[in-house]
């Protein structure tokens, strides 16, 4: 009979790639990993690993495994959910990844509600990068994401997890307030001379920035690299800077920097993401819904 944790190591394999990425994400030692990944061979009857260089590769018969793996855990992932919906309340610890902007406007308040009407569910929560997030939330790091959509710029599209709108709101071009600073703009393209404030390349937001100001016929000068907000807010006040910045910064709040919109009127998408079989689990259910709330109080 095979084990059903060592199966989800060598999926973890799968997905990580290399036994120190498995040993760093699980909490455990290379050794011990390697030890039960030899133990699930023998118990295969097969050869489920082979060196390829300094990495292991799956073999065919791993990859069957992996897939099938993935199927046992999705049954379990609903035996949980539906064990979880028979009770009263949501219950225990939802581990979440969010993003800074959903993290500065919605996170408070939806912590409010989830307080006062579910005071039995913890929620965790951490600071991640969208796209870097869906794939931990396909890994099961994670319970829920909220990730971000820019227009033109699709995020990725994972089986197996779902996908629910959240909100949506307008980017525009952040400038010194009244005039600070050493520039006057009241286009994108006025910019053009002007130095920028962007989240580090990876970043979605970045890229749809750097696509914006080549599409109004300039390459930006991009002199302040952070993937904090309230940086960029800051370097615009004081007269530092220009940046693309999504609305719901500005969240239950007057802004403190002059806005220019954009041609076209873009605006970015938020979402929420889990794995399907995890779309019904009570504690989901009331993330997603508190979350919703503060959306659309604001």
């Amino acid at each position: 009979m095979l084990d059903v944790r060592r199966l989800a190591l060598l999926r973890e394999l799968a997905l990580r790639g290399t036994i120190a990425a498995v040993a760093a994400a699980l909490h455990l030692t290379p050794s011990a990993v390697s030890q039960q990944l030899a133990q699930l061979e023998r118990e295969a009857g097969v050869p489920l690993l082979r060196k390829s260089g300094r990495r292991l590769q799956l073999t065919p018969q791993a990859e069957l495994l992996v897939g099938r793996t993935e199927e046992i855990l999705a049954a379990l992932e609903r035996a949980d959910t539906e064990l979880a919906a028979s009770l009263e309340q949501a219950t225990g610890v939802i581990r979440v990844a969010i993003f800074q902007s959903v993290a500065l406007a919605l996170l408070p308040a939806a912590l409010d509600v989830l307080e006062r009407e579910h005071p039995a569910l913890t929620a965790v929560v951490t600071q991640r990068e969208p796209e870097t997030a869906l794939h931990e939330t396909f890994a099961r790091d994670f319970d829920l994401v909220i990730a971000e959509e820019y227009p033109g710029h699709a995020a990725p599209q994972l089986a197996g997890l779902d996908r629910r709108p959240l909100t949506t709101d307008a980017i525009r071009l952040a400038v010194p307030p009244g005039g600070a600073g050493r520039f006057s703009i009241r286009d994108i393209r006025d910019a053009r001379d002007a130095p920028w404030v962007m989240e580090p390349h990876g970043a979605a937001s970045r890229h749809w920035a750097e696509q914006a100001c080549r599409r109004a016929g300039f390459e930006p000068q991009v002199r302040f690299e952070t993937a904090d907000l309230q940086a960029h807010v800051r370097l615009i006040q004081t007269g530092h800077a220009v940046a693309l910045l999504p609305d719901l910064i500005w969240q239950g709040a007057a802004p403190t920097v002059d806005l220019v919109d954009l041609d076209g009127g873009p605006r970015r998408t938020v979402f929420t993401s889990t794995r399907l079989a995890s779309a019904g689990h009570p504690a989901v259910v009331a993330v997603r819904d508190a979350l919703e709330r503060a959306a659309h109080q604001g």
